[in-house]
């Protein structure tokens, strides 16, 4: 507002001498404030208009900005649920928008111009079911730029998916800071901050909201714990990642982000939509009886007289066998494809009689050659490997046996050279499958070069699971990248004998819960009792026996009598008379109570892809308790496990969600969900609840 000053006495004298009449100067000097009264009220209502016109303007920018349940500003977005929350944040870490380059037609948002120049930014609504709303996001750079990186926030939820770790938690934890870097598969048994061999680009939260970042994007994962975000980049510079042919290195970062009614009711549209499927169910007896391995017990020291000698144990303790495993190391040197006469004199003999005594035999194979075997000057002159950026020679790399070539699986001419191989031992000896072993990128040169260039460094990994689907029905890959629909099972990478997060016992609930979400359901849990490598067993260099400490031992095989396969190598009988029985009892309850439950599961896969073993929360989709369960799974709907996982315990915490649950003992608990406190277990028990309709 303005005032009226009234002027004081003396100055009004000293106007008054000055010039005219009184009355004229008195009309005068009251005129001056009128005229500066009706200016200032124009100014006043111009100010209005502008002000009115902005505030349409913003009320209009602001609606364009916004479309369903999904609030777009210059530096990221948010989605609320139905009820008005937050329930996804993510913030655009490496660029703003220009609003004012944006507009909004039907179900697309798109902007044209960021703080650093041209872009192609959108965002489209996509409604693809009544409880299921879908938000496609693109940021691609239309000028020279190193990166784009989007940060996605935990907004206090539960998220879950991504790869195989080393040390694996359920739900995901954000430890530390880390730099986004290639998400690409490797081996984290030798490098355990890597991402593991089974990988997707998903990842699922409580808040029932999903994401999946597009195949064509060069992704690269990193995170913060100060931020409690995860950090997704785009990017082609200093990365293993390269732009398709012909095109520009501008990277481009892309996903879908998809909200629903729950956590599992959202998982079961992005899987039915988003994974490819197995297309039909491994053998059946791979699924009822266990897998024997020479691994862990023999290690590269076996020979024809320990493999037989271990075949016919098997049958002297009453166990049975799906099928023997020989592994690491038949041939006289690695890239070969015959057995050793020194260790293996008569191997079509040997066959013969496993095969009479009932004995099916797969074989372990690798996608290396070294290079002092007779193999790798053939690969080298018929150009079957992987080669060094030039294209000219092949690539060296080293592997956990020494040093050689890779071969090239993108190359059609490398893979039936290896496929004539694997045929040639199959009709030879009667090979029943193979353990196909490594494809991690990690085994790929720095740089190197392939006859079909690869863009994403793991597409390699997915050409090698390929190699395993003639021998499907009882093959095992360690490696997944896209290939849910190879049709046989996924083996988590080696265990340490030991209990803990670190590929300990404590990791495979939360591993192959992971690795069902990500869509692989035929999960081989590796070798009861761990891999017992010298340096890596409870009891560390003070363990005289070098076996897997007793406890641990018949705890790993109780939890892995209610997974989908069972997988032995040091046998029950390197111990005792009671580990021979805990483990008979075990071994049997698998094949009757677990297997058919299993096997139906397993069928349901081929056209839901949903997990066969599942999370406490699948079925307790609003339960804060049953977000962060990771000791305890469900075999399908209604068969609760709750293993014990401490040393020297025999009792646990159990967690019932809500419903009629009837434990193995035969009580009953109806008025879920609680906990049931230090619930007693003994060495030979594991705890199990059916869930009562």
């Amino acid at each position: 507002m303005y005032q009226i000053v009234p002027v004081a006495p003396g100055e009004q004298q000293m106007a008054g001498g000055a010039s005219g009449s009184p009355l004229k100067k008195k009309l005068a000097h009251e005129g001056r404030p009128l005229v500066m009264a009706g200016m200032l009220g124009c100014v006043l209502v111009l100010a209005a208009v502008v002000a009115w016109c902005y505030y349409s303007v913003s009320l209009r920018k602001a609606h364009l900005l916004k479309t369903e349940l999904l609030d777009l500003n210059k530096d990221g977005f948010i989605i609320r649920n139905q009820a008005g929350a937050v329930i996804f944040t993510m913030t655009f870490r490496s660029g703003t928008l220009d609003l004012d380059s944006c507009s909004k037609e039907g179900n697309i948002l798109s902007c044209t111009q960021s703080d650093s120049g041209k872009l192609n930014f959108f965002i489209q609504t996509v409604r693809p079911k009544d409880t299921v709303m879908c938000y496609r996001v693109r940021w691609e750079e239309l000028q020279h730029k190193h990166s784009v990186e989007h940060a996605m926030t935990h907004n206090e939820s539960h998220w879950y998916g991504g790869a195989e770790m080393a040390t694996q938690y359920w739900p995901v934890r954000i430890q530390g800071e880390e730099e986004p870097r290639p998400f690409i598969t490797s081996d984290v048994y030798s490098n355990r901050n890597a991402f593991g061999g089974i990988l997707e680009r998903y990842w699922l939260s409580s808040n029932a909201t999903a994401i999946k970042i597009n195949d064509s994007v060069p992704f690269h994962l990193g995170w913060s714990e100060k931020n409690s975000t995860l950090r997704f980049q785009a990017r082609y510079q200093d990365s293993a990642f390269k732009p398709q042919e012909g095109q520009q290195a501008l990277p481009e970062l892309s996903y879908r982000v998809c909200v629903g009614s729950d956590v599992t009711s959202i998982h079961k549209y992005m899987v039915r939509r988003y994974f490819p499927k197995p297309i039909k169910v491994p053998s059946p007896e791979v699924f009822k009886q266990p897998v024997w391995s020479t691994w862990a017990l023999h290690k590269t020291a076996v020979t024809q007289e320990k493999l037989l000698l271990y075949a016919s144990d098997i049958t002297k303790h009453g166990f049975t066998c799906s099928h023997l495993e020989l592994d690491d190391r038949y041939t006289a040197d690695y890239g070969e494809f015959d057995f050793d006469p020194q260790k293996f004199p008569n191997a079509s003999g040997m066959f013969d009689k496993l095969r009479e005594d009932g004995f099916q035999v797969t074989l372990w194979t690798h996608p290396f050659i070294n290079y002092d075997s007779i193999n790798f000057g053939v690969a080298v002159e018929k150009g079957l490997f992987v080669r060094e950026p030039s294209g000219e020679l092949p690539a060296l790399v080293r592997w956990w046996n020494g040093i050689g070539g890779i071969l090239d699986f993108t190359n059609p001419e490398a893979r039936e050279w290896y496929s004539s191989h694997l045929r040639m031992l199959k009709t030879r000896y009667d090979v029943t499958s193979f353990k196909f072993d490594a494809g991690e990128t990690s085994y790929l040169p720095r740089q190197f070069s392939t006859l079909t260039p690869l863009s994403d460094p793991s597409t390699f990994t997915r050409r090698y699971t390929e190699m395993a689907v003639p021998f499907s029905e009882r093959a095992e890959l360690r490696v997944g990248y896209q290939s849910q629909n190879i049709s046989c099972f996924f083996r988590i990478i080696d265990r340490d004998s030991v209990w803990g997060y670190e590929l300990g016992l404590k990791s495979i609930i939360p591993t192959v819960l992971t690795i069902s979400i990500l869509g692989y359901q035929f999960v081989l849990p590796d070798m009861i009792g761990g891999n017992a490598y010298p340096n890596r067993t409870t009891g560390g260099l003070n363990n005289k026996s070098g076996q897997p400490d007793r406890e641990l031992y018949i705890r790993w095989l109780e939890l892995s009598a209610f997974l989908p396969a069972m997988q032995f190598s040091i046998p029950p009988w390197a111990y005792d008379d009671e580990v021979i029985q805990i483990a008979q009892k075990f071994t049997e309850l698998h094949e009757t109570l677990v297997a058919p439950r299993v096997l139906e599961l397993a069928g349901e896969v081929l056209d839901t892809g949903d997990p066969i073993i599942r999370p406490l929360w699948w079925i307790a989709n609003d339960d804060e308790a049953a977000y962060k369960i990771d000791s305890q799974f469900l075999i399908g709907d209604d068969l609760m496990v709750a293993p014990v996982l401490e040393p020297g315990k025999q009792e646990r915490d159990i967690y019932l969600p809500a419903g009629r649950w009837k434990s193995y003992k035969g009580e009953h608990f109806d008025k879920g969900p609680m906990y049931l406190t230090d619930y007693p277990v003994d060495l030979d028990e594991i705890a199990f609840f059916t869930w009562v309709h």
